[in-house]
């Protein structure tokens, strides 16, 4: 079974300046918005092309800062991605770079302020207790 091996993640220039843009926007910290992020591109039906992101911007976050705890459910949502593109084990680590690269440009589309990130967001139905 491969593994992720990113322990460091440089972004590319455009969804730097964009991370800088929607933390201004939202107050969200820029990994909560990797992470939003990352769930729209596993979305997209197009496979991301990781040449499309260089790593050419000084923005560099580590692994644990950008998923946390959830590590371990990242790296499984990531891995179900590759097989449903089928791609080899082999391409996790630029794959990953690719769908965090493009899913802040698809933050960047959707996000003008804090409220509209709740639209992002499921409904959530909280049952009265009894």
């Amino acid at each position: 079974m491969h593994d992720l091996h990113v322990k460091r993640l440089r972004f590319s220039r455009e969804p730097d300046t964009w991370l800088r843009v929607l933390k201004t926007r939202t107050g969200v910290t820029p990994n909560l918005l990797c992470r939003l992020g990352f769930c729209l591109s596993l979305e997209e039906p197009a496979v991301p092309q990781p040449e499309q992101y260089p790593e050419d911007s000084e923005r560099e976050i580590n692994r644990y800062t950008l998923l946390g705890e959830f590590d371990v459910l990242f790296t499984a949502l990531l891995r179900q991605r590759l097989n449903r593109d089928n791609l080899s084990p082999d391409q996790m680590d630029e794959q990953f770079r690719a769908h965090m690269n493009r899913g802040v440009m698809l933050l960047s589309r959707r996000i003008r302020s804090l409220s509209d990130l709740m639209k992002l967001l499921p409904a959530v139905h909280i049952q009265p207790s009894q």
